[in-house]
């Protein structure tokens, strides 16, 4: 069975207004270490991005953060990182999270993890590559976009026979059994090396 050795996180510069948004973020970045799973995430140390990475890294984790260089300061970059490379722009940046990842997982979060979480959506939709895409729905965060989903399948903009494959965590403890479910019918070359290269190029 495919098993997956690292996952980006998508999530917000803020922390929110519901503790439980920050507690979840820290749980997973604990749940990573203790899983040996490398975290991918968009290098800031301000809100969920950088409560998942400092609980990951403390955890004795490993953390690659990436962040274009204009926001090193407005997103204050993390310190803790193991490895942090700065990108010349949010294209660059985005490749190399698909590059290096074998999974994504999205948090609650603002536009930027939205635009994110439906790029990657998209992807996989258009058949370029068959990563799977998890969104977190903590305490229902996700709820409108996924009744938004419904909608444009029930009005005939989503083609049925080509649906939104997203997965669903409702908590923290439900998102590696799900990912490793989804990862067993995708074969490791298809995650890694030269075949994300090929998918990139595709791109």
């Amino acid at each position: 069975m495919t098993k997956i050795k690292s996952l980006c996180v998508y999530c917000g510069a803020a922390t929110g207004d519901d503790s439980i948004y920050l507690e979840s973020a820290m749980e997973l970045g604990r749940l990573l270490a203790q899983e040996n799973i490398r975290l991918i995430y968009g290098g800031g140390g301000v809100g969920l991005m950088g409560a998942t990475a400092r609980a990951c890294a403390e955890a004795g984790g490993h953390v690659t953060g990436i962040i274009p260089d204009f926001l090193i300061g407005k997103e204050q970059a993390f310190e803790y990182a193991h490895e942090l490379i700065v990108t010349r722009d949010m294209h660059e940046r985005k490749r190399l999270m698909f590059e290096r990842a074998d999974a994504f997982l999205a948090l609650p979060g603002g536009v930027g993890t939205l635009e994110e979480l439906v790029e990657q959506l998209t992807w996989v939709q258009l058949n370029r590559h068959r990563k799977p895409v998890m969104v977190l729905n903590i305490a229902g965060f996700w709820d409108p976009l996924l009744r938004l989903f419904e909608h444009m399948q029930s009005t005939g903009f989503v083609n049925v026979a080509r649906p939104i494959r997203m997965l669903v965590a409702h908590n923290v403890r439900a998102v590696m059994p799900k990912l490793a479910t989804a990862l067993s019918n995708v074969p490791e070359a298809e995650l890694h090396d030269a075949a994300a290269e090929q998918v990139l190029d595709r791109m």
